[in-house]
């Protein structure tokens, strides 16, 4: 591994670089006599190495039976992955599902149950790990029973936690699934490598979901990677107001997605989602908002309760984020 390395480490040097060299030199050996790399280069990377050993980390070749067999389909995949946690999990069969950081309340419980319907079928849940619609996804899987649930790509080093408000999602991505990267160990992310990120996101599932998603954005990115890589793809409608729904509706209107609405779209059983919204009244009240205001005597009325009784659900929810006031009345945030 540390001759690969070597030279996927050497400035340059990526996937295409590195099968040209090989093509032309026929060995690592000889690829690394070729390019005459100095004893700190080389520390540095034995660094790497030994961080990685530290930490738990291991490095996947593509010539290894764990590689994820999806992404190893794409052209010019990674030639090496490092992962962290439990390596089964790249065996499972896989869904991809992403979208957009700032995703509404309804979104996110949309997406979490989608996910978790997914692993309930044995099928593990891929997504990058950011806030949002990727966070949702994530917990959703992580909600089932067992492990090798889902699968987080990162865009930095695989020990690189970001957001720092996903730390405790990592850890417990961890011990339940597994988290993967191409770049370096301890390699903090730029916005290159997101791009690139989203590649190995849309490659590494059979299919990709799309949930709430502005136009311009790195889940309509993975969108156009997925539909390049001819995985099918589907999309989550949205209100045509709403500038979330604009990536989901457009990729549905011009027939690159299919409808999704349920998640009968993909399992005609039932099962029990584990975190289908309960009956507590913020609930019911997260049930009945979206981008248009609602007012507090409206709302009182769609859940049959009077106004005081849902004064107190309404600072709570406002208090965590979920619902903001506007033009007199309430909306999902």
């Amino acid at each position: 591994m540390l001759k690969k390395l070597l030279i996927l480490r050497t400035p340059g040097i990526g996937p295409v670089k590195y099968r040209k060299l090989l093509d032309e030199f026929q060995t690592d050996e000889n690829i690394i006599e070729h390019l005459s790399l100095t004893d700190d280069f080389i520390d540095s990377v034995k660094l790497e190495m030994n961080k990685a050993f530290d930490l738990g980390v291991e490095y996947i070749c593509d010539d290894d039976s764990r590689y994820p067999s999806e992404l190893k389909k794409i052209k010019n995949h990674p030639i090496v992955i490092s992962a962290r946690g439990n390596i089964a999990t790249l065996s499972k069969r896989c869904v991809s599902i992403v979208g957009t950081r700032h995703s509404t309340a309804a979104g996110m419980n949309f997406i979490s149950e989608l996910a978790n319907a997914f692993v309930q079928h044995n099928i593990a849940v891929a997504s990058g790990m950011a806030m949002g619609t990727d966070a949702a996804a994530h917990h959703g899987a992580l909600m089932a029973n067992g492990d090798a649930q889902t699968i987080a790509v990162l865009a930095g080093g695989v020990d690189y936690i970001w957001p720092l408000e996903n730390e405790s999602l990592y850890y417990e991505i961890m011990e339940r699934g597994v988290i993967i990267s191409e770049m370096p160990v301890g390699m903090e992310p730029n916005a290159s490598n997101f791009v690139q990120r989203n590649r190995w996101v849309a490659g590494i599932g059979e299919s990709l979901i799309v949930g709430e998603a502005d136009a311009k954005s790195g889940s309509m990115i993975t969108a156009r990677f997925a539909i390049e890589y001819k995985k099918p793809v589907f999309a989550v409608p949205g209100h045509p107001s709403d500038a979330r729904s604009v990536g989901p509706n457009s990729l549905i209107r011009t027939g690159a997605a299919t409808l999704c609405m349920s998640v009968k779209d993909f399992f005609d059983d039932e099962i029990d989602v584990k975190n289908k919204k309960n009956n507590k009244p913020e609930n019911e009240i997260l049930d009945k908002l979206g981008i248009i205001p609602v007012s507090e005597s409206v709302l009182a009325n769609l859940v049959k309760k009077s106004v005081s009784e849902i004064k107190s659900d309404l600072v709570v929810l406002e208090l965590q984020g979920l619902i903001r006031k506007q033009d007199g009345g309430y909306v999902l945030n």
